[in-house]
């Protein structure tokens, strides 16, 4: 299994839209490098991190998990929709998504703050300088961290 953590602006969708939408496409990811983690690496049953970004302060806000591994970002043929490319087809789809579902909200969120003045969070890659990636790898023993930093455990998310 695999970690990951994705970002989302609270005021675009935020974790309790997830919770109450039950499950979501992942779409509008037009970064190549996110779009092959999310195309070739993401798995059924990989979790996943939810930040907030652009909010202040940054969070991590819960944890999801993928339902659907990748497939065609359909929202990329949507002439009038705003993530429209028209260099993808349905025969040649240039960008990918994928289905996460909802696994477990933090009662006590994990600021960005907080996740930097962690040392055990050292090397983390949304801590490096200059990260902007809203789809990126977590190690298994970062993520286990901020999970230790929300209150909680691999056996609380999955009970």
């Amino acid at each position: 299994m695999n970690c990951w953590l994705m970002k989302s602006e609270p005021h675009v969708y935020p974790y309790e839209q997830l919770v109450e939408d039950g499950q979501t496409h992942w779409d509008g990811v037009r970064n190549y490098q996110a779009r092959n983690m999310m195309r070739d690496a993401m798995k059924v049953d990989d979790l996943v991190l939810f930040y907030h970004s652009n909010t202040k302060p940054p969070h991590v806000a819960g944890v999801a998990k993928v339902v659907n591994e990748g497939y065609p970002d359909f929202t990329s043929w949507d002439a009038d929709g705003h993530y429209f490319d028209p260099k993808s087809t349905p025969e040649h789809p240039r960008w990918f998504m994928i289905d996460i579902a909802p696994v477990l909200g933090f009662d006590t969120i994990v600021t960005l703050p907080a996740m930097k003045a962690n040392p055990s969070l050292e090397g983390m890659p949304l801590l490096r300088k200059g990260q902007r990636l809203s789809v990126q790898p977590v190690d298994e023993v970062y993520f286990d961290e901020v999970l230790a930093m929300a209150g909680l455990s691999r056996a609380t998310i999955n009970e």
